[in-house]
C-alpha cells in the first residue's frame, strides 16, 4: 500500500481526511504538530488517529522552533502584512510542512496530504513548502479533489461518514465563525465575520483577551529585555522563547492588547475578512521597535523598513524556503546585532505607552540632542550643510522657475 504523512489536527475535517485517505488504499501516518493549541487531551487526539486506522501517530513539540525560529525573525523585520496582520497562522505553516516532511522522509511516505481549502492561503503554505523541501513528494490536498468534494458537501455528511465508520468526533452547537489558533494568535474568520455589517469584535468569543473595555481601570506595567534583537527577559525572568510569548499573551491578554478587524488580500487573489487576537506578539512588536530607536542607525532601519511589506508579502504568501528569504534572513540577523536593551511597557484598556528604556550601546547622546545651549553640536555647521542640500533646487529654479 502507498504510504502517506497526514497534518492531523485531531477535529472534524482531518479526522474524516484520515478516514477517507484509508478508503483510498492510503497506510495513514497521523503527525500532530504541537505549536500550543489549546487542546483538551493530546494523548486523546492520537489514540482517536489509532482507533480510525493510521498506521502511526505521534505528536511532535515545536512551541519552542516556532517562537525562536519563525515568529522571532519575523518580528525582527517589524513585518506586518497589509500593515497590521501579525502573521500569526502564516508563520506557523512552512514549520508543519517542515516536520511532516521530516517524519515522511523516515517511514518512506511518499505522499503529504494536509486538510486546507481550495480558497485559503494554508494550501498555499503547506505546498509551497513541500515544494521547496522535497520536491519528490507528492502533495494531496482533498478539498482539491472533486470527489472528495462530492462525498462531504458538508458538515452533516462528514459527520454521517464518522458515526458510520464509528470515528468519534465531538458535535457541538457550531460557532458562526471557524478559528484557527498556536501560541502566536488565534484566527477568526467565516461564518457570520463574513457579513460586513457585523462587527467582528463583538462577535468573536475572545481566548486570549479581554476586549479593551472590559480590561482593568489601572496601568500595568512590563519590562522585556533584548539582547541582539530577542527578548530575553520579561519583569527581570531569562526566559526561553515559547516562555516569553506565553506569558506576555497572559499579561497583555488581560489588559485587552493585540486584537484586529481586518479585511485582507488573499494570495489566491479574494478579499477576505479576519479578526485576529496577538497580545504577546503585539506587546514583542512594539518593545522590540522601542529599543531600535535607541540602537539601530538610521539608514539601516530605513532600508528594513522598506524592505518589511516584502518579507510580510512572502511570509503570507508561503515562501519561506527560498534564497530570497535565506538573504532576508541573514540581512536581519546582522542588522539586529546592536538591538540590545529595556524597555518598561505601560498597558492599559489596548494601548501600550512606553514608560522607559535604556540600552548600554546606545546611540541617543543628549549633549548633540539637547535643545539647550553648548553641547558637541554647532549650528553654525548647518548653514553648509543646507546650503549643499538645497543646491539642486537652486539650480532648477533659475531653468524652470515654480510658481507660488
Amino acid at each position: 500500500m502507498p504510504s502517506c504523512v497526514l497534518a492531523y489536527s485531531g477535529g472534524l475535517d482531518t479526522s474524516v481526511i484520515l478516514g477517507w485517505l484509508m478508503d483510498e488504499g492510503y497506510d495513514v501516518h497521523a503527525v500532530y504538530v504541537d505549536l500550543g493549541q489549546p487542546c483538551e487531551d493530546r494523548e486523546a487526539i492520537l489514540e482517536k488517529a489509532r482507533k480510525i486506522g493510521a498506521k502511526s501517530a505521534r505528536i511532535i513539540d515545536a512551541q519552542e522552533e516556532l517562537c525562536r525560529d519563525f515568529a522571532f525573525p519575523v518580528m525582527q523585520w517589524q513585518a506586518k502584512y497589509e500593515g497590521v496582520y501579525l502573521l500569526g497562522t502564516s508563520i506557523a505553516r512552512p514549520l508543519i510542512s517542515k516536520i511532516c516532511l521530516q517524519v515522511a522522509r523516515e517511514v518512506g511516505a511518499e505522499v503529504y496530504a494536509h486538510g486546507a481549502t481550495g480558497k485559503g492561503n494554508d494550501q498555499c503554505r503547506f505546498q509551497l513548502a513541500a515544494e521547496a523541501l522535497a520536491p519528490k513528494i507528492q502533495v494531496l490536498a482533498p478539498w482539491r479533489i472533486e470527489k472528495f468534494r462530492q462525498k462531504f458537501p458538508g458538515r452533516q455528511a462528514m459527520i454521517a461518514y464518522c458515526q458510520e465508520k464509528n470515528i468519534p468526533v465531538k458535535v457541538s452547537a457550531s460557532k458562526p465563525y471557524s478559528s484557527d489558533e498556536n501560541c502566536l494568535h488565534i484566527s477568526y474568520e467565516a461564518g457570520k465575520l463574513e457579513e460586513m455589517d457585523v462587527s467582528g469584535v463583538e462577535l468573536v468569543e475572545f481566548g486570549m483577551c479581554v476586549l479593551p473595555q472590559n480590561a482593568p481601570d489601572e496601568i500595568e506595567s512590563v519590562t522585556i529585555e533584548f539582547r541582539s534583537g530577542v527578548p530575553v527577559k520579561v519583569n527581570d525572568d531569562p526566559l526561553d522563547a515559547y516562555d516569553t510569548v506565553a506569558w506576555l499573551n497572559e499579561i497583555g491578554g488581560r489588559n485587552g492588547i493585540g486584537l484586529l478587524d481586518m479585511v485582507e488580500n488573499r494570495f489566491v487573489g479574494m478579499k477576505s475578512r479576519g479578526v485576529y487576537e496577538a497580545p504577546g506578539m503585539t506587546i514583542l512588536y512594539e518593545a522590540h521597535r522601542l529599543i531600535e530607536q535607541l540602537t539601530m542607525d538610521r539608514d539601516l532601519m530605513h532600508l528594513r523598513d522598506r524592505l518589511a511589506p516584502e518579507v510580510a508579502e512572502m511570509v503570507y504568501y508561503g515562501f519561506w524556503y527560498g534564497a530570497k528569504m535565506d538573504a532576508l534572513l541573514a540581512f536581519i540577523r546582522e542588522a539586529q546585532k546592536p538591538v540590545t536593551g529595556e524597555v518598561t511597557l505601560n498597558l492599559y484598556k489596548g494601548n501600550i505607552m512606553v514608560a522607559r528604556r535604556s540600552s548600554p550601546v546606545s546611540l541617543y547622546d543628549e549633549g548633540i540632542a539637547t535643545m539647550e545651549g553648548g553641547g558637541s553640536y554647532n549650528q553654525t555647521d548647518a548653514e553648509g550643510f543646507l546650503r549643499i542640500q538645497g543646491l539642486p533646487g537652486r539650480v532648477q529654479a533659475r531653468i524652470r522657475p515654480r510658481q507660488y
